[in-house]
């Protein structure tokens, strides 16, 4: 029972990650394309909107979490001070410097960030708090 909740659990996050990833890419190309900035600009904004948006879907649906919002939202601006600095750079020096396409380092990073985030989510600003909100007391009920 466990695997299968689990693996649920994992399923959706990918989907919330999908659908905020849709939100990513549609920003940065709108961004991209529009305005005359570099990629980071560009990414930083995309990736601000995707990462609300995941945030919100994940820890109401996925982990059902009651946990303290503020709490887990500084948890997980923790792990953006880390990947935000470590991708920008990163995907600046591939795409400004070494001239890759700016879409194939998008998803490249955003799949990056799908693997660490659901692993942080998971084992740090979730942990404890995972299938305590009411959705999940809902099911619990006979």
């Amino acid at each position: 029972m466990e695997k299968k909740k689990e693996l649920i659990r994992s399923l959706k996050f990918l989907l919330f990650s999908i659908s905020a990833g849709a939100i990513e890419l549609a920003a940065f190309s709108l961004l991209n394309e529009l305005t005359v900035w570099s990629y980071w600009p560009c990414y930083l904004i995309a990736l601000a909107l995707s990462v609300l948006w995941n945030f919100t879907l994940n820890r109401r649906y996925t982990f059902q979490s009651a946990s303290n919002v503020p709490r887990a939202m500084a948890l997980v601006l923790l792990f953006y001070c880390a990947f935000t600095p470590l991708s920008t750079l990163l995907g600046s020096f591939l795409a400004d410097t070494l001239r890759w396409n700016e879409y194939l380092v998008t998803v490249l990073n955003m799949a990056a960030n799908f693997i660490l985030e659901y692993l942080y989510d998971r084992l740090v600003v979730f942990r404890s708090t995972i299938d305590t909100n009411q959705l999940a007391r809902r099911k619990e009920m006979p």
